[in-house]
């Protein structure tokens, strides 16, 4: 998989990219990531790409051209791609989306400032729109990262054990086929400040194994995200 991030804060990003799965990814050559910086693509002097909404109000929006010259020219670089931007006002992120996005070749994250983008923006480039959750971060840059980190993870070969991505939480289904939060985990010791491991998980019989994890992910669900099953 292919991700270009456009951001005025490229240098926000690549520590980001540098460690961990996303790193090992890289490492692998099963994922390429290419930063675009948006003030390189603006025709003003000053590199800028913001100014005052018509109409009035707090906050600068970010201005048609430097973006849509911006996107389009990184668009021209490689086959197509998934166009997404990440804004507050977009369809929430899941699980269930970062599946779907695993399964394309490349995907162009454009990152958000100030108050928003021109709405101009959006009816010339068509893009997906996608926020992370009902909250207002400082910038796009935060939450291109969850998005990017969450669909690496489903990449074939990325994780040390195919099925660990299987058993997370939300990819992890009842006989309903609703979603279930992760199941308790414990490693050694046995016994430590006074508090036990499960006897169960340390007795070797598999199938027991698996039926109190089960019961354990549905009792979690019902107890921290009622939300998610059908009522």
């Amino acid at each position: 998989m292919r991700i270009d991030i456009l951001t005025i804060f490229p240098e926000m990003l690549r520590g980001v990219f540098a460690d961990s799965i996303l790193k090992r990814a890289q490492d692998k050559e099963i994922l390429r990531v290419y930063f675009h910086d948006i003030r390189a693509y603006s025709q003003n002097k000053h590199r800028k790409v913001d100014d005052r909404p018509f109409g009035g109000g707090p906050g600068m929006v970010m201005t048609c051209q430097p973006v849509v010259d911006a996107v389009r020219a990184v668009q021209a670089q490689a086959e197509a791609g998934r166009l997404i931007f990440m804004c507050p006002g977009g369809k929430k992120f899941s699980q269930t989306a970062a599946a779907e996005l695993a399964r394309a070749s490349r995907l162009i994250l454009v990152c958000g400032r100030y108050e928003g983008f021109d709405e101009r923006i959006f009816t010339l480039l068509q893009p997906e729109i996608i926020s992370i959750g009902d909250y207002v971060l400082s910038g796009g840059e935060l939450a291109a990262a969850v998005l990017a980190d969450a669909v690496t993870r489903l990449l074939p070969k990325v994780l040390g054990d195919e099925h660990s991505a299987a058993e997370d939480s939300f990819s992890l289904r009842n006989e309903r086929g609703e979603p279930l939060l992760d199941y308790p985990h414990y490693a050694p010791p046995a016994l430590y400040a006074g508090l036990a491991a499960p006897e169960i998980l340390r007795g070797g019989n598999h199938a027991e194994i698996n039926r109190w994890r089960r019961e354990q992910a549905e009792q979690r669900t019902r107890e921290r995200r009622p939300d998610l099953f059908r009522v």
